[in-house]
């Protein structure tokens, strides 16, 4: 056992995703040690191994999404079709967590919805933040959380009552299958949730929880014009 998991497992760390779980040791793999809440099941990196702001952000550049790439689109549809179609007409949201070529957002905004823009590197004026919204989109972001508790309350403030919380993540699936996970792979990739991570949450919240497929959570805010 290694001295982080062993220290782990003799502080009993409060989970850092729904704060009310306990984090106990679950893997070491490529010399990256690996903790397990008992409550929510997310799994979550060792804080200690995180790349810093810089090398997060260089490694960010790497990536190529093209917000006119037909396939990126077509990736971003499972998300963006089960929302639209719970969304009243010119709703106004926040694509939270954009990237540098905000797709999901010009699809939104091309079916007539209203789409503001927040990333800490890529669109970091935080005017928006102070908005409240009819949905709120994270699409493969929620994944590179440093502190998840604090971004999922930041986020559920951003909601109006009766409004959308919509998340996109890959979810993590058997235990024996995580080593070689190419999710896990993935430098900045520090919190894995799997379906009942969000189910979990959205009954701490008191809210609905949606998952009209795999890796894709629809999260109702209890209020104004919810059933």
């Amino acid at each position: 056992m290694s001295e982080t998991i062993r220290l782990a497992a003799a502080s009993g760390c409060a989970c850092v995703v729904c704060e009310h779980g306990i984090l106990a040791p679950f893997a070491r793999i490529d010399a990256r040690d690996y903790l397990r809440c008992g409550d929510c099941a997310a799994t979550v990196l060792d804080q200690r191994l995180r790349l810093s702001r810089a090398d997060e952000h260089a490694h960010y550049l790497h990536h190529e999404n093209d917000p006119h790439d037909p396939r990126y689109r077509a990736f971003l549809s499972r998300l963006a079709t089960p929302l639209m179609a719970r969304l009243d007409a010119g709703a106004r949201g926040l694509d939270y967590g954009c990237g540098p070529g905000p797709a999901l957002a010009a699809m939104l905004s091309e079916a007539g919805h209203q789409v503001a823009l927040y990333d800490p590197f890529f669109a970091p004026d935080s005017g928006p933040l102070a908005g409240i919204y009819d949905f709120v989109t994270c699409t493969e972001a929620a994944e590179h959380f440093h502190a998840p508790a604090a971004e999922f309350a930041r986020l559920r403030g951003l909601v109006r009552p009766g409004g959308w919380l919509a998340l996109m993540t890959a979810f993590q699936t058997e235990d024996e299958r995580f080593a070689g996970w190419r999710y896990r792979k993935d430098p900045t990739h520090v919190v894995f949730y799997r379906e009942q991570t969000f189910r979990h949450l959205a009954r701490a919240w008191g809210w609905a929880c949606e998952v009209p497929e795999k890796d894709i959570v629809l999260m109702r805010r209890p209020g104004e014009g919810a059933e």
